[in-house]
């Protein structure tokens, strides 16, 4: 698939099979990841994939508490979810994090696979647990949550979402 086939047909997708990932999709999708560029190539970004059932993404979303409807999975029963962390000091750090999310989610929608990027979990990531997350999470040291993805063969279909061109973009 062609880079641009693949932005306008990625969406957001809160339905997965139970089909678990190859260890060549995930390890094609940590690539696309780790080929995204980082600030004077800090390299300051680190990836932790946790399976769908792990039950440390059961403790996160119960903590997450009023923030989402009780019967759904935050994590739409992906199979994968991977957490990217980044070193908390450096200024660019949630832009190269942006960057190499966006590379994995249209890497997989190249790879006929679905994804749904996962920012809104940050206060919980953040808050009073973020040491117990983190360490849950092997983040290096120093490193802090940026955002995570959800990842997984797709479950259902999306419609594009609507933009409005002229008042979105000025071309000077």
């Amino acid at each position: 698939m062609d880079t641009l086939t693949a932005i306008a047909s990625r969406r957001s997708i809160r339905g997965y099979t139970g089909e678990k990932l190859t260890d060549a999709e995930l390890d094609a999708l940590l690539t696309a990841g780790l080929q995204a560029p980082t600030a004077t190539n800090r390299q300051e970004l680190h990836f932790t994939v946790l399976p769908g059932d792990d039950p440390l993404l059961t403790e996160i979303q119960d903590n997450m508490g009023p923030r989402l409807r009780p019967h759904l999975s935050f994590w739409y029963d992906a199979p994968t979810v991977v957490f990217i962390s980044g070193e908390a000091a450096f200024g660019w750090t949630a832009v190269d994090a942006g960057i190499a999310v966006e590379n994995i989610a249209l890497a997989a929608e190249s790879l006929g696979l679905g994804s749904v990027i996962l920012g809104c979990l940050k206060a919980e990531m953040l808050g009073e647990r973020k040491a117990k997350y983190a360490a849950a999470l092997h983040f290096p040291d120093g490193y802090d949550f940026q955002i995570a993805i959800s990842l997984g063969h797709k479950a259902v279909e999306k419609e594009a979402h609507t933009y409005d061109r002229d008042k979105q973009v000025t071309i000077l």
